[in-house]
């Protein structure tokens, strides 16, 4: 069988600070600059879910898209969406939410969720130029 990818893209906003307990405020603030900022920042998140596989030959689908932006409104947009990540989202309080960490932790969200036989992809867009990607490698 054939195997396609289906994409849906979602968006939030949220605030966080880059940096580490362990480390002196200087040597936070040459590795992090301005995104140590102890008053936190801001981001306009852009999400794109792609989820690979079969066509099933009874509906026509890889995965119901209704289903997909279901389970990103409720896993993602609704935990991360206004929210301060590194005070209310319990996944960074001990994780700094840099887009590499905040990518795996929301591909494991929704890998939970989709259906094992199925491929997931997650890009997370920090900035329009600055974006990462993962797929469970």
């Amino acid at each position: 069988m054939m195997k396609v990818t289906v994409s849906r893209k979602a968006h939030f906003n949220a605030a966080h600070r880059l940096y580490r307990e362990d480390w002196s405020y200087e040597k936070n603030n040459s590795i992090f600059g301005k995104c140590n900022n102890p008053n936190f920042h801001g981001h306009n998140y852009e999400l794109i879910v792609s989820v690979t596989g079969e066509i099933d030959p009874e509906t026509g689908y890889v995965i119901d898209m209704k289903i997909l932006k279901d389970i990103i409104k409720s896993e993602i947009e609704d935990v991360f969406d206004h929210k301060n990540l590194n005070i209310e989202v319990p996944e960074f309080k001990t994780l700094n939410p840099t887009a590499e960490n905040m990518v795996v932790v929301i591909y494991d969200k929704l890998k939970r969720k989709i259906n094992d036989s199925l491929e997931l992809e997650v890009t997370l867009y920090e900035t329009p130029r600055n974006f990462v990607s993962y797929s469970g490698l």
